[in-house]
């Protein structure tokens, strides 16, 4: 497969962990140039180490939290400074938090997924956009969810987020048409991150048992699909992959240890 990431620059957000991370290091290993952001700069950083080391590409590291508006203006306003415009921005940060009825959900729960998963992307595209457009072209890869498909028990508010994403995504490709800048979505089913331990707040035994009795996608096999779609001739717009482990078939059929 040709590689035409060589050289290319690439932000991702959420990139301190999990697929942000993974794709970090799959691009980086494909001769890109990254930009990551996260709250979590000390971790960042370490990153950045290791993937110079390894890699040998250049990697610039910012603290940026997506709800904050003004935090985001100013990175952006940064990048554009120093003429390190993105080639492709993977809006990746995004979040689970809680797993509650509808009657019983927790306000703090909602505004976190709601603030992060559809307003940090609206934040960090809407103002990204226009300098990929003022350089002639760009491709934006949103990280949806098996989740904006089908609405499983509890899922209610972040499926809700994941659907807003997927709406958004194709308002974006339409919006964006004659510009050059193309938009993609990749769509994961389970994938064994840091997810579910913030999704139940911390606790580790609640977030094991999501993946009990079945292989999970790893960070690394959702990365495989996004340098997949980033990867693709500029003829061709991959514009969603849903990507599932081959146990899961939709939300509610895992296969467990042989049976669903």
């Amino acid at each position: 497969m040709e590689n035409r990431l060589q050289g290319k620059r690439i932000l991702i957000t959420g990139g301190s962990a999990g697929i942000g991370e993974a794709c970090a290091e799959r691009f980086a290993a494909a001769g890109a140039n990254l930009i990551l952001c996260a709250r979590r700069i000390a971790r960042l950083r370490e990153l950045q180490a290791g993937l110079v080391e390894r890699h040998q590409g250049q990697v610039d590291v910012f603290p940026l939290d997506v709800r904050d508006r003004e935090a985001v203006q100013n990175f952006v306003s940064e990048i554009a400074e120093r003429k390190l415009t993105p080639n492709i921005l993977i809006n990746n940060a995004g979040l689970a938090a809680g797993l509650n009825r509808f009657q019983d959900g927790d306000w703090d729960d909602w505004d976190r997924m709601i603030d992060t998963n559809i307003k940090g992307l609206l934040n960090v595209s809407r103002l990204v956009i226009p300098l990929m457009i003022a350089a002639g072209g760009g491709h934006i890869v949103n990280v949806g969810s098996l989740a904006g498909y089908q609405v499983y028990p509890k899922g209610n508010v972040y499926n809700a987020t994941k659907f807003a994403v997927r709406a958004l995504s194709e308002g974006m490709n339409i919006d964006l048409a004659g510009t050059g800048v193309r938009v993609s979505m990749i769509s994961p089913g389970a994938v064994r991150t840091e997810f579910s331990e913030v999704r139940f707040h911390g606790d580790r035994e609640a977030a094991a048992k999501v993946y009990e009795g079945y292989t999970p996608l790893s960070a690394a096999d959702v990365a495989e699909a996004v340098f997949f779609i980033i990867n693709a001739p500029p003829h061709v717009n991959i514009q969603n992959i849903l990507i599932t482990p081959t146990a899961q078939r939709n939300a509610y059929c895992v296969e467990r240890d042989g049976k669903t």
